[in-house]
């Protein structure tokens, strides 16, 4: 298949599997654009470690994350992506309109060249390093309380985090939960002073200073935390149905890093409104270009863009 690949310049890449390249490849398909969808890493994205997506339009009983993307992926292939399980290791990005860009991948000799790509590499959430946190993931474990907020209603969570992220998931978790604990490492928050003023006034959030969580309790799923208070030398144990690690996220960028515009925190730049990158015909869909939303819904919105835009811009060259 890469051999054949190889022989031809194709007109739609796609690099990452979430909810934005499987969009784009969708669409990119109904464009008659015949996209190829490399996997990457991580088959699915960060959905594929939530339990439960109840917050996904379409779907009034919920759906697994796994499920989600196995829906997404069949409908991708269902219009004839070609799909390829493998990671991408380097490409080389066009300077020119209509020009052709190089993706290479796992092995130095495998490449797919394409007057179009579209980025949809996602980001990755900053772990703890902590023992369980990985196996726990979506069994009480999360990076997202918009997600998995639901899950946790009427009962005790904790949050990670003293920047404006880890102040808007306790406000939001204030509403439904019994109690948050907000965990801070620092003896202040970071975050913006409206957003302290909002959780200052709410009256079952917990902040907890000069800590950190130094163990996870459970045995197949969360049952709590051991915090460390380092500036008075003592340990508590919490009893917590859900832990949300707020302490930011990184995208996936790093292959791209010498040649797109990315911004302060590494995240692809792209013209405001649009999916389009500082490089003709390179385009940039779901979280590895969005710091704020991080939403599957979102991701996919963004993947449809980013076909369109391929779309209108290979209709240039005709």
């Amino acid at each position: 298949m890469l051999y054949i690949l190889k022989k031809k310049i194709q007109n739609c890449v796609i690099i990452g599997s979430g909810p934005a390249g499987y969009s784009a490849a969708v669409y990119a398909a109904r464009a008659d654009l015949n996209p190829i969808l490399i996997l990457g890493n991580q088959p699915g994205g960060q959905l594929t470690t939530t339990t439960n997506v109840d917050n996904y339009l379409g779907f009034p009983l919920g759906i697994s994350g796994n499920c989600l993307m196995e829906n997404c992926k069949k409908q991708a292939e269902r219009f004839n992506t070609i799909i390829i399980n493998k990671i991408v290791s380097n490409v080389f990005l066009s300077n020119k309109q209509g020009g052709v860009h190089r993706i290479f991948l796992e092995k130095k000799e495998e490449y797919i060249d394409s007057k179009g790509l579209i980025i949809a590499t996602g980001s990755s959430p900053k772990f703890l390093g902590i023992n369980k946190e990985k196996k726990f993931l979506g069994l009480g474990v999360s990076f997202c309380a918009t997600c998995d907020g639901f899950f946790h209603k009427d009962k005790e969570v904790a949050i990670i985090g003293g920047g404006d992220t880890a102040l808007e998931e306790a406000n939001y978790l204030s509403k439904i939960c019994k109690k948050i604990y907000l965990i801070i490492r620092k003896d202040h928050l970071k975050g913006s002073k409206i957003l302290q003023h909002h959780i200052f006034q709410k009256s079952n959030v917990n902040i907890l200073f000069c800590s950190n969580v130094t163990e996870i309790i459970g045995d197949n799923f969360l049952k709590g935390i051991k915090v460390f208070n380092h500036k008075y030398k003592t340990s508590n144990i919490f009893s917590v149905s859900g832990l949300f690690i707020a302490i930011g996220h990184v995208p996936n960028t790093e292959i791209f890093s010498n040649q797109l515009h990315l911004n302060e925190k590494g995240y692809i730049v792209v013209k405001r409104g649009s999916t389009i990158t500082n490089k003709p015909g390179v385009f940039a869909a779901g979280d590895v270009q969005d710091s704020h939303y991080r939403q599957a819904i979102t991701s996919a919105g963004t993947g449809c863009m980013a076909a369109l835009d391929l779309e209108r811009y290979l209709s240039l060259f005709k």
